[in-house]
């Protein structure tokens, strides 16, 4: 469906660099990467808003490199929402059909169908400055599947909302979805919204893709240091291995399995580590003896540092586990992972 092959593009000092991705018809594509990445650049580059200074971008096998924005089939969705202020709801919904030869019954009849799909029906008479940001998001939604692009690209249409309307606008996203059978790709620093709506993802790192795939395997099995940091694999060491084991420090763990090299790193999400002040038990598998070294808030979890032996560990708990554990900095605990829960590459 979106094909770019080798994409170069030079935005004063910033480039993107040989970006290759397939994306297939009907996907919901994640593009994922810290700020400055080159996500925003690379959404409009292929929306035709940047030009290109070498490679090509084919949608559904038609090579669009050298078209107009306005002839490539792509609608595009901003976290400001750009609705026109004069204009009541259902005018900025119906406005780009004007540049589109479409009969009036067949306009109504697409204008309604997105209105009941996004539950805009009784907003059609106001104007943008008496809605609310979950509201002008789901009109800006609207008006740009209303020319029935073959594409439409997203670029942090969640950011800028609090949380009850993330997840309203979240939630007409997947209905958008499933029901359009539109190809979407959205850019999005928000692994929320990833896991719950991309089917795949990449991430994308100082013009460079790190790695494409399933949404999963991004998170659980990062095929580099730098998306396993950035996907949240809090616990990310270098170290050696031999058989089914791997030497961390002054510790060995149980793999489970020969790992699929011999030398690098292995990574584990912090919230597979279990903290318990019952007795040390040798029998179980990846079990160690620690301290705590400290305990950080993150809201409505919290990070909680364990010492063993010469290496710091990172787990996530609830504020309910720290309460019932009530442990403190200095004390001692064993913290204990399941193999499975050990990614090494």
């Amino acid at each position: 469906m979106i094909t770019l092959k080798n994409l170069h593009v030079r935005l004063s000092e910033f480039f993107l660099d040989n970006i290759s991705l397939d994306i297939s018809e009907g996907e919901f594509f994640v593009l994922m990467g810290p700020t400055g990445s080159g996500k925003t650049v690379l959404l409009e580059a292929i929306a035709g808003l940047i030009p290109v200074t070498r490679g090509q971008i084919f949608i559904q096998e038609k090579e669009v490199t050298g078209l107009p924005p306005e002839k490539r089939g792509i609608g595009i969705v901003y976290q400001d929402q750009a609705l026109f202020p004069h204009l009541t709801v259902r005018k900025n919904i119906a406005y780009g059909l004007r540049y589109h030869r479409i009969s009036g019954e067949i306009a109504v009849e697409r204008i309604d169908r997105l209105v009941s799909l996004l539950n805009l029906s009784h907003l059609l008479d106001r104007l943008p400055g008496n809605l609310s940001g979950g509201e002008k998001q789901r009109v800006a939604l609207a008006r740009a599947l209303a020319v029935r692009p073959e594409v439409l690209l997203l670029d942090e249409p969640l950011s800028a909302l609090d949380p009850n309307f993330r997840e309203e606008v979240r939630n007409a996203l997947k209905s958008l979805h499933r029901n359009t059978g539109t190809t979407f790709m959205m850019v999005t620093h928000d692994f929320v919204d990833a896991l719950s709506l991309g089917d795949r993802a990449a991430v994308i790192n100082n013009g460079h893709i790190e790695q494409a795939g399933p949404v999963d395997d991004i998170f659980q099995k990062p095929m580099s240091a730098f998306v396993a940091n950035f996907v949240g694999m809090k616990n990310l060491f270098k170290a050696r291995f031999e058989g089914t084991k791997t030497s961390l420090g002054d510790l060995e763990i149980e793999l489970g399995r020969k790992p699929d090299n011999g030398q690098g790193h292995i990574a584990i999400r912090p919230e597979d580590i279990l903290i318990t002040r019952d007795a040390f038990s040798s029998t179980v598998r990846n079990m160690f003896k620690g301290k705590v070294a400290g305990v950080f808030a993150q809201g409505f979890t919290y990070e909680v540092h364990i010492r063993a032996g010469e290496t710091v560990f990172k787990s996530l708990i609830t504020q309910k586990a720290l309460s019932e554990l009530a442990i403190q900095e200095g004390e001692a605990v064993s913290i204990s992972f399941p193999a499975r829960a050990i990614h090494n590459f």
